[in-house]
């Protein structure tokens, strides 16, 4: 199936929706999907497909990486989504999210965010897999793309570009290209954005994302939170030599500035691509799959094992695996911790203003022996849940708040330890 051209879009948030509405030159938006309910869409987003932009669900937790097959409710949702928003595609991620469960006699570990698949054969052939059963289940084409990363994996058998080549030649998927993940590479990773340019198929790009960060002791971090560096659009300019791509659009997920800084990025990403001057060429139709045996579970539990260890080190204080970088490991350990306690903040606001400044350390303690297993709401309810049975915080009016805040969404107040409750029996 044929894509339609999309032009110039920006992501669209709650916080800038006003700003997204009025902003000249947009032609599409993203939104993630995650924090999309179909049922009940802004009306923000209902008057942008009244004007005719065109929108595009971003999905975040499929883990299309991940040793276990796709989930059959989240690909549904992420289906109706489509529905629901009349988009030509839909996209996702190349990484994998959660690991352990049955599959490695572990317990079940989420990490939040996106993490790295190791750029192996074994691991490729799961993706792959992932990638087919995601399609088969989705009602448009899926595109699906590349990550920025804090580590790299020992021993890999392929750069990026051969591995997203042979992916798409394997699957016929499409690609999302990241050139704010392809500058994050290059610094953390020593990866050359030119030579992944040069090998990955960029006919079959879909659209491409450009955004911000920041560098910190030789690290950079792709915040989502700051303007766009002049590498980045140098990058954009380089692909754009190459391919017309379809579409171009700027990523903003926090610390958002005034609606002219917004519109000015847009159009510093509007010019690097006329700078690259390539022509549009015509609508770029995937080759036909060939046939692909099924992946054996022997070669999922290899890859399944290896990710967990990886998953347990960074959120569970488990050893570094043999072969990966400890300072780095480390980095990626405080990141994610760090992101945790972010999105809880966000998605549970009440729970920063009731514990006040003391937020931040009390949340980073609970995630040093907490790793998460269900999701951001469930880790908020059970970071509320450790505090009120450790007697926190210690004000009485703060502590009838939180308690309060617990009794309304998980219908009863946390059991107190076992040893309170010994104190309390009569001898």
């Amino acid at each position: 199936m044929a894509l339609e051209r999309l032009g110039t879009g920006i992501g669209w948030r709650p916080e800038i929706a006003d700003a997204v509405e009025r902003m000249p030159g947009i032609d599409w938006v993203e939104v993630v999907a995650e924090n999309t309910c179909p049922g009940h869409l802004p009306e923000s987003l209902r008057r942008l497909r009244e004007r005719g932009v065109t929108v595009v669900p971003h999905g975040v937790s499929l883990g299309l990486g991940g040793a276990d097959r796709p989930d059959e409710e989240r690909l549904a949702g992420l289906a109706e989504r489509v529905t629901a928003l009349g988009s030509p595609l839909v996209t996702e991620h190349i990484a994998f999210v959660r690991a352990g469960g049955p599959r490695t006699a572990s317990p079940a570990l989420e990490a939040g965010h996106l993490l790295p698949v190791p750029r192996t054969r074994d691991a490729l052939d799961v993706l792959c897999e992932n990638v087919r059963i995601a399609q088969a289940a989705l009602p448009v084409p899926l595109a699906v793309e590349n990550i920025a990363a804090l580590i790299s994996w020992p021993g890999e058998e392929m750069t990026e570009g051969q591995f997203l080549y042979d992916l798409v030649d394997r699957t016929g998927v499409r690609l999302l290209i990241d050139v704010a993940n392809l500058h994050t590479n290059h610094v953390n990773r020593g990866e050359d954005p030119a030579k992944a340019l040069a090998e990955l198929p960029v006919e079959a790009i879909a659209y491409v994302h450009v955004a911000g960060g920041f560098e910190r002791d030789g690290v950079w971090h792709d915040s989502h939170a700051h303007p766009v560096p002049p590498a980045v659009l140098d990058i954009l300019t380089g692909l754009a030599s190459r391919v017309a791509p379809p579409g171009v659009l700027l990523e903003r997920d926090e610390n958002f500035p005034e609606p002219a800084e917004l519109e000015r990025e847009v159009a510093a990403i509007r010019a690097a691509v006329v700078a690259g001057g390539a022509v549009a060429g015509g609508p770029w139709q995937p080759s036909p799959a060939a046939p692909a045996p099924e992946v054996s579970d022997a070669t999922r539990q290899r890859v399944g094992l290896a990710q967990t260890a990886v998953l347990s080190s960074l959120v569970a204080g488990t050893p570094v695996p043999e072969g990966f970088d400890r300072v780095r490991m480390g980095v990626q350990a405080r990141a994610l911790a760090a992101k945790r306690a972010d999105v809880v903040a966000k998605i549970a606001p009440e729970l920063p203003e009731i514990l006040g400044a003391g937020y931040r350390a009390a949340f980073l303690a609970y995630a040093q022996e907490r790793p998460m297993a269900g999701g951001y709401r469930r880790d908020a309810l059970e970071f509320a849940g450790e505090l009120l049975r450790a007697g926190r915080p210690g004000g009485g009016a703060s502590h009838r708040r939180l308690e309060q805040w617990w009794q309304e969404r998980a219908g009863s107040a946390p059991r107190r330890p076992l040893k309170r409750r010994v104190l309390l029996r009569r001898g």
